[in-house]
């Protein structure tokens, strides 16, 4: 699943946007170019998804060898992600609580 697919998926299934070939229609007559929100890359839409999946729990650190781990409890469900990037570490987790096989993500 590449980067491009993911945030399509999460568009859809946590922002509840419609996703057209090049932009996220977010009703209401607004849309959003897709370049716009990239989840993946960039911290602050990785945050604007964690707040619109409104988990139960979150907690986020610093690994000792680099990059970044994630712990997030969403619906009962507890999950885990650990990535150099600190916003790919996010959205993984996401994926991962809804149950979202997006780790091979490039």
């Amino acid at each position: 699943m590449t980067n491009d697919q993911l945030t399509a998926i999460l568009a859809e299934r946590v922002m509840r946007w419609s996703v057209g070939p090049d932009r996220f229609t977010m009703g209401g007559r607004r849309w959003l170019p897709r370049w716009r929100f990239q989840p993946v890359t960039r911290l602050e839409d990785a945050f604007r998804l964690l707040e619109s999946v409104a988990p139960e729990e979150f907690i986020m650190g610093a690994a000792e060898s680099g990059g970044f781990w994630v712990k997030l409890r969403v619906a009962g469900t507890t999950v885990e992600a650990r990535d150099p990037s600190k916003p790919r570490a996010i959205t993984l987790a996401i994926a991962r609580a809804l149950g979202i096989a997006a780790d091979s993500a490039e």
